[in-house]
């Protein structure tokens, strides 16, 4: 797989020990929180705050994901998640990546697929698509 270079945003974090499963990798669930994570500090760095926008009756919710698992990642290694957004119709479409920081070694991959519900009902949230129009 080719490096990606129309990320639009990225950001650090660590392998913490519980994350790991009895292989002492990370277990394969995981990358799917430090995804939804990287897309919640995205949010933020936008001004837009997921919690607020659930308070007021919009929601994103994923609709699809296609995972890749490359090289795992251990306890304590830090990693790069680098992060990529196109819209697709009604569909936000995320690309994930993340990078062992030692040595950039693609770890993992995964497209993302995100809808959103008005009040419970699928939609377009115009918030959502005011703040991605900065980065689209």
């Amino acid at each position: 797989m080719e490096k990606n270079n129309n990320y639009i945003f990225e950001t650090r974090m660590e392998v913490r020990d519980y994350e790991c499963d009895i292989e002492g990798i990370v277990n394969n669930a995981n990358y799917l929180h430090y995804t939804e994570h990287t897309r919640h500090r995205f949010l933020r760095s936008l001004g837009v705050s997921f919690s607020q926008l659930h308070e007021q009756g919009v929601d994103a919710v994923v609709a699809r994901m296609q995972l890749e698992y490359k090289v795992p990642l251990v306890c304590d290694d830090e990693f790069i998640s680098r992060m990529g957004l196109e819209k697709k119709g009604i569909r936000y479409v995320f690309t994930h990546d993340i990078y062992r920081a030692g040595d950039e070694r693609l770890c993992f991959h995964a497209t993302v697929d995100l809808v959103t519900l008005i009040n419970g009902r699928l939609g377009v949230s115009k918030e959502y698509d005011e703040a991605f129009a900065k980065v689209l």
